[in-house]
């Protein structure tokens, strides 16, 4: 991969509640649209390994990468330089939550078609 290529790691998780899967879906600010947690992948660091940081600093969720959800690619905008971007996407069950995520503006755990519905990017859409 490119050096320059900006990796983002991003957490499709679910949880069984009553027997039916809930869908956690988060807001990175107050104006941001409805999206799976993601984040930027630290050099050194996998993309797994990324996603399960995530997952506890941010979220405050103990969980388990089930597979690769899929990949997208793009371009992001960086101290005005346009760079190649690329998403990893993680299918992750809940095991455990030590309370309310703390890392986002707001959060929820919904129904799948709720889901879908609720995010903003088409490309978040079809991973799911």
């Amino acid at each position: 991969m490119d050096k320059n290529t900006v990796l983002v790691a991003g957490a499709i998780v679910f949880r069984e509640v009553s027997n039916k899967p809930l869908w956690l879906v988060v807001k990175q600010g107050e104006d941001e649209g409805w999206e799976f947690p993601k984040t930027i992948v630290r050099k050194g660091e996998s993309s797994v390994r990324t996603v399960l940081r995530l997952m506890g600093e941010k979220a405050s969720i103990s969980a388990r990468v089930l597979e690769e959800a899929g990949r997208a690619g793009g371009v992001t905008t960086i101290n005005s330089k346009t760079l190649p971007q690329r998403h990893i996407f993680y299918l992750m069950v809940a095991k455990a939550s030590s309370g309310k995520p703390i890392g986002f503006s707001d959060s929820s755990w919904i129904e799948y078609q709720k889901a879908v519905k609720k995010l903003a990017s088409k490309r978040e859409m079809t991973m799911l």
